[in-house]
């Protein structure tokens, strides 16, 4: 279905859902609040998620809500997962099918980045307003492919020890300069902007 959820950011949603999303098992803590429109398809989610973050959208993910999961369908990893169409599901739809307010979010199937994200409040939205849109953001994303939680966890020990016997790994591969509560919010609202705007541009119509 072509058709479905094309405004998926208009600016007179009717309907805007509060997200917390944070970022499972992991010190310091990294926190993000959005607003985002209730019809958000979500594969436009996950871009959304992508920007709020700081990841760089190159691995496979998949939402769940209870023992439902959507993602994209992919012939490799797909072989009996039963996972749904993102494409094909917004969040009113996934709220009102399931009767979750509380999703998990995974990206990277490898390091295994685990989200729970949070529906805080569902109310109008505002029509001056582009959605998506950051609220808050605490603590900086992780480096990709650093192992999931216990390879952050190492890095971080590693980063600020030169005893440890892999600080010089870690800074070869990384550098060495790591805060993780460095947040620049700046940047992020720029990157979920261009989300936002992208996925609310109108679709231009073939003249009759």
């Amino acid at each position: 279905d072509e058709e479905y959820g094309q405004t998926c950011c208009m600016t007179s949603s009717p309907s805007i859902a509060r997200l917390k999303i944070t970022l499972d098992d992991v010190e310091p803590a990294v926190v993000r609040r959005l607003e985002v429109p209730l019809d958000l398809r979500l594969d436009r989610l996950h871009l959304v998620l992508q920007a709020a973050l700081g990841w760089t959208n190159s691995h496979l993910w998949e939402f769940r809500a209870r023992d439902v999961g959507w993602g994209l369908p992919d012939p490799e990893w797909d072989r009996g997962s039963g996972s749904l169409d993102a494409r094909k599901a917004t969040l009113l739809k996934v709220i009102e099918d399931t009767g979750a307010k509380t999703l998990t979010y995974l990206y990277d199937f490898g390091d295994g980045w685990e989200h729970t994200i949070k529906v805080e409040r569902i109310g109008p939205g505002d029509p001056t307003v582009i959605y998506p849109r950051l609220l808050e953001a605490v603590g900086r994303c992780p480096p990709e492919d650093v192992g999931g939680p216990p390879g952050y966890e190492e890095f971080l020990a590693a980063l600020v020890d030169p005893e440890h016997e892999r600080h010089a790994e870690m800074i070869e591969w990384h550098g060495d300069s790591f805060d993780p509560h460095a947040v620049d919010v700046a940047e992020i609202n720029r990157a979920v902007e261009v989300v936002a705007r992208r996925c609310g541009r109108p679709r231009r119509t073939k003249p009759t």
